[in-house]
């Protein structure tokens, strides 16, 4: 006897089976995060109802013909990167059905993707970091928030990271942190001693008085003892950052931003502090190299005798 689960699969029409397929393919096989998920999920379900709407068989309207119609329907207004995204879902799904001998060609591989412009990050003097990081008091809180920002800005992590941040995950001796990032991948980032000395004082003086009596795996904890939240960090920070008189647009973001470019500007190599950041393409984290070269342009016209 049949379940409601399975007529329900059944009056699903193929393209749409295959799409789940290919959904629990990139989680489970690629390792891509719920968010990613549901942005593929956002543009192939455009895709499959503009397909449906052309009559017939859907997998015989799988081509460069229906993939053109698709894109100038969709695209009409859209961003240089949302009409990428959408293009990239699309190939990758075709991709997809090619593997699995659902489709013989690939001949939509040959469209570009438009050109998108990546904007420079806004990012933070070393001066203007010291001040942030030096505004947090010598209160239970304050001492974690001290251990927080050290530790962000030391290691560039991302706030989810942070917040996610396990103890069995920090090797105090060795000076290293394992970090689970983006797609379930770990990466080994070290810390620097300013940053290892806030931690040990939150270790010693502060969480234990956070933790109550609720033991914990995480790291950062809030003031009931749970694991802090990434919206709490993002408050703190804006709260510190217009302490030390810094614009409002300085977010958790801004100190990973301000990490590479740092970096970089000291002489670090562009793919070491691609692997600090757990980027997986270098052309991401060239968007730092432009930062890198204004300062660059600043420190010739500023010193060089003929400048």
């Amino acid at each position: 006897m049949k379940t409601s689960t399975d007529r329900e699969s059944a009056a699903k029409d193929p393209l749409q089976r295959l799409a789940e397929r290919y959904f629990d393919y990139l989680r489970n096989e690629k390792g891509l995060s719920n968010l990613s998920i549901k942005a593929y999920e956002h543009d192939l379900s455009n895709y499959i109802m503009f397909l449906d709407s052309l009559g017939n068989d859907p997998l015989d309207r799988l081509g460069m013909e229906a993939m053109l119609g698709f894109l100038a329907k969709t695209e009409q207004g859209k961003s240089a990167s949302v009409r990428a995204r959408t293009l990239s879902a699309v190939k990758g799904f075709h991709r997809f059905l090619y593997g699995e001998g659902t489709i013989e060609s690939l001949e939509i591989e040959t469209l570009s993707a438009p050109k998108v412009r990546r904007k420079i990050p806004f990012v933070l003097a070393q001066t203007e970091v010291e001040r942030i990081i030096e505004k947090p008091d010598g209160s239970i809180l304050g001492i974690r928030d001290r251990a927080l920002l050290e530790i962000d800005y030391s290691t560039g992590m991302r706030v989810s990271e942070l917040c996610g941040l396990t103890l069995e995950k920090i090797d105090r001796e060795g000076g290293i942190i394992r970090v689970k990032g983006k797609g379930a991948k770990e990466r080994i980032v070290p810390f620097g001693r300013f940053a290892d000395a806030a931690l040990s004082r939150y270790l010693a003086d502060s969480r234990p008085l956070l933790q109550r009596k609720r033991l914990s795996p995480y790291v950062f904890l809030n003031y009931t003892g749970a694991p802090l939240s990434r919206v709490s960090f993002w408050k703190l920070l804006k709260k510190y950052a217009s302490e030390a008189g810094l614009p409002d647009a300085v977010t958790p973001h801004t100190l990973r931003h301000s990490f590479a470019t740092h970096l970089l500007e000291g002489g670090a190599d562009l793919r070491a502090v691609q692997e600090l950041l757990g980027h997986s393409s270098i052309a991401t984290t060239q968007i730092y190299t432009k930062l890198d070269m204004d300062y660059l342009l600043e420190v010739h016209r500023t010193f060089h005798p003929r400048g």
